[in-house]
């Protein structure tokens, strides 16, 4: 099985479409309790899925700018939204309840059960009461305006060098994120999204949420994200020795040769990839677009070879520790080796 990271590290329109597919609306849970920056950030979460607002938006991660153009609604209890892109290509994404349909003209299609959960909207941790001020410092840091509304800002910076600091721009009347940046310790701007034109509120009419390019389909459903137990099911045969305190498994994407968990602070988020290296001959280290870190490391077993890789928004020294602590066990080495 080609390891679905691989698009991640050498294609980044492909990789902005990773994230977008996770940008279908979501929350940010968040349990801090009160002080003004954790009331604005409780809105956040609702602000995404039941404000109705279309507009476009820019997302820069590294030297890649992408401009999307965005029609979101709730409309008789049914998040719906789609996403267009409005340069280095056609393609959209549309999205009603739980059911996807992703276009991918020029780049390719991508499977959406393989999908990371990247990006300021993930959607995988939805339901998870993390206490997220045990790991960023929340503070308020003023007003201003983005795209015509009026807006605060918030600052979460991280307490420790293991994750990225953010800064967050929500619309004063909805709560919805209007701007956000993601940080390295040094203080240097990794990612940015913004809109650039945005109007909130109103009628969205129904044709703003039919496909209109032509091009290969993708469909899939966006799935609830698993309990806790059913997520460590998919680490049978291997273990992670280390992980950022406040990193806790979140997601289990879909079934296939290999294995993977996704796991969240509540904030930030990145997944873990297992599977056999026979046929494999990549590359082993970290690359990085933007705040998003690849880090492959190859591992042998009793004989068997192991790709392990590691893809989220981590610094890259973190994401070379957890790559290096995973641990195979025999049986999953040979149920390898016997394949």
């Amino acid at each position: 099985m080609r390891n679905p990271l691989n698009a991640v590290a050498r294609n980044r329109s492909v990789s902005l479409w990773v994230i977008l597919v996770l940008a279908l609306a979501g929350s940010l849970p968040v349990a801090a309790e009160g002080d003004e920056a954790a009331a604005w950030l409780k809105r956040l979460g609702p602000a995404l899925n039941m404000t109705s607002y279309h507009g476009v938006f820019v997302y820069a991660r590294g030297d890649s700018v992408h401009s999307m153009q965005i029609a979101h609604r709730y409309h008789k209890g049914v998040v719906e939204e789609r996403l267009v892109l409005q340069d280095g290509g056609s393609g959209e994404i549309l999205r009603k309840g739980v059911n996807v349909v992703c276009v991918l003209p020029e780049t390719g299609a991508i499977k959406l059960d393989q999908v990371i959960p990247l990006g300021p909207f993930a959607d995988a941790f939805a339901g998870q009461w993390v206490p997220v001020r045990r790991w960023y410092r929340a503070e308020m840091k003023g007003e201003g305006r983005v795209a015509g509304y009026d807006v605060v800002s918030l600052a979460l910076s991280a307490r420790d060098s293991f994750r990225y600091s953010y800064r967050l721009w929500l619309e004063k009347s909805s709560g919805l994120l209007v701007k956000s940046q993601v940080s390295n310790a040094e203080g240097d701007v990794l990612e940015h999204f913004q809109f650039t034109s945005l109007q909130i509120g109103g009628d969205i009419p129904d044709s703003e949420f039919e496909i209109r390019t032509e091009g290969r389909e993708v469909s899939g459903t966006l799935n609830s994200p698993p309990s806790r137990a059913s997520t460590v099911q998919h680490m049978k045969g291997w273990q992670l020795g280390w992980r950022p305190d406040g990193f806790m498994p979140a997601a289990a994407p879909g079934p296939g040769k290999g294995q993977a968990v996704a796991f969240s602070d509540g904030l930030a988020a990145f997944s873990v990839f297992v599977e056999p290296a026979d046929e494999l001959n990549m590359p082993t280290g970290a690359s990085r677009i933007g705040a998003t870190t690849v880090y492959m490391h190859k591992v042998r077993k009793s004989g068997s070879a192991f790709l392990v890789t590691v893809v989220g928004e981590l610094p890259p020294k973190t994401a070379r520790r957890v790559a290096e602590s995973v641990r195979i066990e025999n049986e999953l080495a040979l149920r390898a080796g016997g394949s």
